[in-house]
């Protein structure tokens, strides 16, 4: 197969930290950050987050969300930058019945801890013969110890885990906590911060617990992020091992990886496609109808073992589907095509469902779509937050007050540009493959 085996080239940083800087001061309010039971209220309705560990679903567990989106929201689902899916638009006071919805399908085992089960893992991982091993039993193990830590509701709902079966996708993701597979499979390399362990590969999940935990203990700034961590507070490779020790663990001082094995195969996110038993599609701004959805499930359910694997790049790896079913998921809207313009677009919410955009990105970004595809990837925000921005090199376009956009490059200078000239500027950045000095 020639789009799910291929996959994006590493790139480079392009401010990835600018919306989290590191703390200078004690934080003076708790996380906020929006989950199933936690409903933030929007211009559209109300949004909730389901957190979905690995983005694994059921094909079940997919219908009912399909359900939830039209019962409930405005018909449709958002697929986020951490391979977690949202409702929008939801009617106030729906809290309960969406709660129930939830539960019945095995979507909320644990309800004190539903918005810390942030985990993403390689999404092709034990599907198409890539990777040192497949990270997904040990999702599974981490998801249940998670479920089951008195400490882990102290974690925010921004805390992320991951788990790399050595093919380096993970990498651009920047989590707190991160099991990377090493070859042979025998082992993983556990980091947290620039703190890493090496244990026993079935010892990975607690060795992840076991640092979370760690930055709980170093976190008297109530930082949200390990990134967050002063200097003073960071946690050590000698800690973490010793932690590691006393748990019964076989854990020795590690090197964190700089950057992570690639030799396993795969660099990066999978490209549209099908092959090694699965296709690949992609959701346009990561937004999918209900309708839609359930295409999706029905395809897995029928070809498959009925499994979904939604991922942290807006898409969605649909177990068993192959090659004849690429036609089906296209005409429902979803990206089957590796060329398309699609894959190197992303916006916010914008207008109207956010009360602080200062503008509608997601038309301005579908009208100006063919703008310097396949340059660089592009990211609209409706303001200064860009909410869910992409890793790596990008360029950044942001809604300003007075109706314009500001454009920059990766290490380069912001413009301001009117709408009507912004394609221009749009496709001369997305060239840009060098930081500008």
């Amino acid at each position: 197969m020639v789009g799910m085996l291929a996959a994006m080239p590493p790139a480079p940083s392009n401010r990835p930290d600018r919306d989290e800087p590191p703390l200078t001061s004690v934080r003076d309010r708790g996380d906020a950050c929006p989950g199933a039971l936690r409903l933030h209220t929007a211009d559209d309705g109300a949004l909730a987050r389901v957190r979905v560990p690995a983005g694994v679903l059921s094909a079940a567990q997919a219908y009912a969300l399909a359900d939830a989106a039209e019962q409930l929201g405005d018909g449709a689902l958002d697929i986020t930058s951490r391979g977690n899916l949202q409702l929008r638009g939801l009617e106030a006071g729906c809290g309960g019945e969406l709660a129930q919805l939830l539960d019945a399908a095995g979507l909320l085992p644990a309800p004190r801890h539903e918005r810390v089960r942030n985990v993403v893992a390689s999404p092709l991982s034990g599907l198409d013969g890539r990777g040192y091993a497949d990270v997904q039993p040990l999702v599974r193990e981490l998801d249940a110890l998670l479920c089951a830590s008195e400490r882990a509701p102290e974690l925010s709902g921004r805390f992320l885990f991951a788990l790399d079966d050595g093919r380096g996708d993970m990498a651009e993701l920047a989590a707190d906590v991160m099991l990377l597979a090493e070859p042979g499979g025998g082992s993983v390399r556990v980091t947290v911060g620039d703190a890493a362990v090496r244990v026993k590969a079935e010892d990975g999940p607690r060795a992840m617990m076991l640092a979370a935990e760690a930055f709980l203990d170093a976190s008297a700034t109530r930082a949200w992020r390990v990134r967050e961590l002063p200097a003073a507070h960071a946690v050590s490779a000698a800690d973490l091992a010793a932690r590691a020790a006393a748990a019964g663990l076989d854990a020795v001082a590690a090197v964190p990886p700089s950057c992570p094995d690639r030799a396993a195969g795969g660099e990066g996110p999978p490209v549209p496609g099908a092959g090694d038993g699965a296709a690949y599609v992609v959701a346009p701004l990561g937004r999918v109808t209900a309708s839609a959805w359930r295409l999706i499930a029905g395809v897995a359910e029928r070809y498959g073992p009925g499994e979904l694997r939604v991922t942290p790049w807006r898409g969605v790896v649909v177990v068993g589907a192959g090659e004849e079913q690429l036609g089906v998921l296209a005409g429902a809207g979803l990206v089957t095509d590796p060329a398309s313009p699609w894959l190197g677009v992303g916006a916010c919410t914008g207008r109207p469902g956010c009360a602080k955009s200062l503008a509608d990105v997601r038309a301005d970004a579908t009208a100006l779509l063919p703008a310097g595809a396949g340059g660089l990837p592009v990211h609209w925000s409706g303001c200064e937050r860009r909410c869910g921005h992409p890793r790596g090199a990008w360029v950044d376009v942001v809604a300003t007050a007075d109706g314009h956009y500001e454009v920059s490059a990766p290490g380069g200078p912001p413009r301001t540009v009117p709408l009507t000239e912004l394609a221009g500027a749009l496709a001369a950045a997305r060239t840009i493959t060098t930081p500008t000095k």
